[in-house]
């Protein structure tokens, strides 16, 4: 996601929904970017980021009033925990500058080890993962897409990420078991990234009618 912005800026400006405590928008911020982050009360800590401007707000119960329009809005692992995610997409559209676009990172629930899981009659609850316990919307690549469509938007840039296996078997992430797995991982979702994405991070643009 950090590779689609350019390296240095002091103009653009930056709303991260959903920014958790800061890790992506602090990024940015030593950029250059002017970064706006939204986060629900007990989402951040106290060591939030100094050089990022913070709006704490619940998303589930819409956007709060934020100052003027964004040159990009990050949506990094939220609109799946969303009940209503169209509402959130509608109201960061209208917060887009000209020109601007919407950066989303989306779990894909049409992954091979997720049709799987449920053909074997499993469902697990987990912390994390495409399984997370505080997912409400499991969504497919057509799904995604269909989500966006209805909201205004055309996917103007289409990211497939591989299986982070060094985040599964955290002691072992730089062996050369893992990263070969990794790498296997990112091309088969290169090939067909509806069955072998683990995510898809997408550059979105409001619709334009012509």
């Amino acid at each position: 996601m950090l590779s689609l912005f350019p390296e240095v800026t002091h103009t653009k400006r930056v709303l991260d929904a959903g920014c958790g405590n800061g890790y992506l928008a602090a990024i940015l911020a030593s950029r250059g970017y002017n970064v706006t982050g939204v986060e629900q009360p007990g989402g951040f800590n106290h060591d939030f980021p100094a050089n990022v401007h913070l709006v704490p707000a619940d998303l589930e119960s819409g956007l709060p009033d934020l100052d003027g329009t964004f040159d990009y809005i990050i949506c990094a692992d939220v609109l799946e925990h969303l009940r209503h995610p169209e509402r959130l997409l509608t109201q960061l559209r209208a917060c887009l500058a000209p020109g601007g676009v919407l950066i989303a990172s989306l779990p894909n629930s049409g992954n091979i080890y997720f049709r799987l899981t449920v053909l074997a009659g499993r469902f697990p609850q987990e912390d994390k993962g495409l399984f997370d316990r505080t997912h409400v919307r499991f969504y497919t690549f057509d799904g995604w897409r269909q989500l966006f469509a209805g909201n205004g938007y055309q996917w103007d840039q289409i990211h497939p990420t591989g299986i982070p296996f060094g985040l599964r078997f955290p002691g072992s992430q730089d062996s050369l078991l893992v990263r070969a797995a990794e790498r296997l991982s990112y091309l088969l979702a290169r090939l067909r990234k509806q069955l072998f994405a683990y995510q898809f991070v997408v550059v979105a643009k409001p619709y334009v009618r012509s």
